[in-house]
């Protein structure tokens, strides 16, 4: 195995990412030496972050690879790019990552083309992850990735909050969830699977039943954040996820400094609008976020 460090990349990296439980790419940034230095420091190596013989002979004779490889996903990006004009060309410092979710379809290419056709100007989150269809389960687009903004590009998402730098200075992704349902149908009348639907344990914005977040995109989502968290250098765990330690499901609720932007890391959109849904703390999505 070679040395790696900072700015490597590769199948070395990758397998080395597969050893420390973490997003595999194959880019060696922030987050991957991070989890180096830890490694090293619990081993009793020099906590340098680069990866040499000793660092490697630890990991090979203390890791199973195939124990690993369950903790995240080998993130899939399609590129699903909306037209010119249709985003902001950038490119801008991201500081904040933004979760929401549609409230449409389980189809990620109909939710681009969708933006593609409106009247509302540049609007759109860079990423889109496909899901189960509410109706019947069907699973087709269950867990797709695809990007329609070009790395660096950005759109308005958040709408009226307390800092426009957040707009410009933001990445976000839209998880195809159909969000609540009320008397066993979604808000546009369809009859939903029972499967499909979570109920939990306290109301959340007026509701107890949701539209599931399934265990594809829950998993898809985990690699994704790792994914931006080290290709921005975006601390993941501020934001959203203290005040779920602190606050539990009510992590989730509007948030004074995520509407100021006062805090830099990862948000839901609720956590900036009293007026939406998007994301809702489904206890497998909660338990996800505790675990970055």
């Amino acid at each position: 195995m070679e040395t790696l460090k900072k700015g490597s990349k590769g199948e070395d990296v990758k397998t080395l990412q597969k050893m420390l439980g973490i997003t595999v790419d194959g880019i060696f940034g922030s987050a991957t030496e991070k989890s180096v230095k830890e490694y090293q420091f619990d081993n009793g190596l020099v906590p340098d972050g680069i990866v040499g013989s000793k660092t490697w002979d630890s990991l090979l004779a203390s890791t199973d690879i195939s124990e690993n490889t369950s903790e995240v996903e080998e993130l899939i990006i399609e590129q699903y790019h909306l037209k010119k004009g249709e985003y902001l060309d950038g490119p801008t410092k991201k500081e904040y990552i933004f979760l929401h979710h549609t409230a449409g379809g389980p189809n990620p290419y109909q939710v681009v083309d969708m933006w593609g056709r409106d009247t509302r100007g540049k609007i759109a989150t860079e990423f889109v992850l496909g899901g189960k269809s509410v109706i019947n389960g069907n699973a087709t687009h269950d867990g797709k990735l695809i990007q329609c903004l070009p790395t660096g590009a950005y759109a308005w998402h958040l709408g009226e909050n307390g800092s426009q730098h957040m707009h410009s200075h933001s990445v976000g992704i839209e998880v195809c969830n159909m969000g609540p349902i009320k008397n066993g149908k979604t808000y546009t009348g369809a009859l939903v699977d029972p499967k499909e639907v979570v109920e939990l344990a306290q109301a959340f914005r007026g509701n107890k039943t949701w539209h599931r977040y399934s265990d594809k995109q829950i998993s898809i989502l985990k690699s994704w954040i790792l994914f931006i968290a080290e290709r921005d250098n975006i601390d993941v765990r501020k934001g959203l996820v203290e005040e779920i330690k602190k606050k539990g499901a009510a992590g989730f609720e509007w948030n004074e400094n995520a509407y100021y932007g006062r805090v830099k890391g990862m948000w839901t959109h609720t956590n900036t609008r009293k007026d939406k849904s998007d994301m809702f703390p489904q206890q497998e999505l909660i338990d996800m976020l505790l675990s970055l």
